[in-house]
Formats: structure tokens, sequence, C-alpha cells
């Protein structure tokens, strides 16, 4: 029986990138298989690469950088919740899910899981992602992380104030998420982004834990 579940995105040159962003590159600097004592490698990316955390700085011109982020905020209870049937996520689709009154990590399994068991190499414009409504239901609602299985929590080429209110509001975004193999259901979450020093946002390592009891 699986106890733990890598929902981190593997990071490689095939790998769908935001438009506009750099394409990933791996190489190696130094290689042993051509001489070399060691193999060493160099990776080229933008901060917004496949499993990544958003922090405020992102979207606020005055907001902290990714090395201020909560670490209670990433690491602990949460639950996954299943909308497959969606488009767009709205205020009623997640007041629909009925959660527990004291979720503060809500990670959404969407369709766009699907591209990513699949293997899909090229980046999809028409993601699920969430409305300016639904993210000030996330923050009504005390939520303190909100992830999302695509690269951004945002529609593609929508409206800024869906990242805004949920940066302002000090809640937590997670992007790129792979929920594919995930039950809906209680959990236990480590999320650690990298610390990077002035950066509005840091590739991360997601894992889930099955919640005891």
């Amino acid at each position: 029986m699986v106890d733990h579940f890598d929902i981190s995105l593997t990071i490689s040159p095939d790998l769908p990138h935001w438009p506009g962003s750099p394409r990933i590159e791996l190489s190696r600097r130094r290689d042993m298989d051509q001489g070399d004592p060691v193999n060493d490698s160099t990776l080229v990316c933008g901060m917004h690469t496949g499993t990544h955390v958003d922090a405020p700085l992102h979207f606020l011109a005055d907001g902290a950088d990714v090395t201020h982020l909560s670490l209670d905020a990433l690491i602990g209870p949460a639950v996954v919740a299943a909308l497959p049937d969606v488009d767009v996520i709205t205020d009623g689709d997640l007041e629909s899910l009925n959660l527990p009154i004291d979720t503060r990590r809500l990670l959404l399994r969407t369709r766009n899981s699907e591209a990513w068991r699949r293997g899909d190499r090229e980046f999809h414009t028409d993601f699920v992602a969430l409305t300016v409504e639904a993210a000030q239901w996330v923050v009504a609602r005390g939520i303190r992380l909100i992830g999302v299985d695509y690269l951004s929590v945002q529609i593609f080429q929508g409206d800024p104030q869906t990242h805004i209110a949920l940066l302002q509001a000090g809640v937590v975004i997670v992007e790129g998420l792979n929920l594919a193999e995930v039950a809906p259901g209680p959990y236990e979450l480590i999320c650690l982004p990298l610390k990077l020093a002035g950066a509005e946002g840091a590739p991360a390592r997601a894992v889930l834990r099955k919640a005891s009891g």
C-alpha cells in the first residue's frame, strides 16, 4: 500500500512551460563518459517551472519574496478535492465540495491532471483554473494554501485579480501539481520551495502522506 505520493512534476526539457518563459535546459557541464572525473550539470529555467510556489512578490510590487513564505502554511493537513467535470472553477463549485470547516490547505484535482498522466509535452491554454470569485471564496474560508494541477491558478489570459486576491490575503499558491494518482480525501502535505533570495516564486518538491486515523 502506498503511503506517500510525490505530486511534483519531473523537471526536464520535455515539460510544458508557460508561453514566453524560457525553455528548460538541463545539460552536463562535466561528463564522466567524456573523461571528466565527475558528472556536473547545469539547469536553466524560469522560477515558475513545473511544480512551483508563488510568493506575494509575483503580483504585488511590495510583496514578500519566496524566502518569507511560512513553513506552517506549506506543511500540514490538506484536503484533496476533485472537480473532474468543470472547465473553470467557480465559488459555487468550491462551495459544493462541502469541505471540512477546518480545511486550511486545499488541493484541487481537475482534468488537468490527466494531461500529466498522458505525458503531454505541449502547453494547453484551456486548462482549468479559478475565477476571481473562487479566489475570494478561498480567502473568505480562511484557507492558507491553495494548490492547482496546472501551471497557473488563474485562467489563461484571465483576470489577474485571481492571483492578487489570494496573495494580498497571504494565501500560498502552489501551481503545477500532478494529482492524477491521488484519490480525494485528507492528507498531510509537505511542500518545500527552493529558498531563493529576492525571487517571486520557486520550483518546489511537493509530497502527500496519507492522513493517520
